[in-house]
């Protein structure tokens, strides 16, 4: 089971809390530009595993050649896929490979969806950075990846006892 999303970053900073003294008011350099990169994820809550994905745009074009790559990692592996209702999840001319299935969860409900998470964690670190060039956002975004996104990590965001249950219950003879 994995819960999948997307989420955007780019080159405008996202200006955060920082610590300072008493009275000291923090000053954070600051870029106003509008080029982005598009994160897709799935993230399991079962055993912390993870595919991600990076690429500029969100058209069911994309998405659809995310699964398909998706399908392919771990392809002895039947994936239960929770995703929101956004336009270009709409998959109905595409053919969904055998092993990828989805569950929809209902419309303005991104609570749960626990990838949503996995997003905030992430751009808590994304915060009050100056890139400069969208090259330097994709390659602190595969480094943060590479290094932080643990499977215990993504195991200990997403976890939730309710989850975990109904899928446990699914096993149980």
């Amino acid at each position: 089971m994995y819960f999948q999303d997307e989420s955007r970053l780019g080159l405008k900073t996202h200006v955060g809390k920082c610590l300072t003294a008493r009275g000291v008011k923090p000053i954070v350099k600051y870029q106003h530009a509008f080029k982005n990169t598009y994160v897709y994820g799935s993230f399991s809550p079962i055993n912390g595993d993870s595919f991600v994905y990076e690429i500029e745009g969100t058209t069911s074009e994309i998405f659809y050649s995310y699964i398909l790559e998706f399908s392919k990692y771990k392809p002895e592996e039947l994936k239960i896929i929770i995703i929101d209702n956004a336009g270009f999840h709409s998959l109905t001319k595409y053919e969904i490979p055998d092993n990828i299935k989805f569950i929809r969860i209902p419309p303005y409900s991104p609570e749960l969806n626990h990838s949503e998470i996995i997003w905030a964690y992430i751009k808590q670190f994304y915060k009050n950075k100056v890139f400069g060039n969208i090259e330097n956002v994709k390659v602190w975004l595969a480094n943060f990846i590479k290094d932080n996104l643990t499977s215990e990590i993504i195991q200990s965001i997403t976890h939730h006892k309710l989850f975990l249950d109904v899928y446990m219950g699914c096993f149980v003879s």
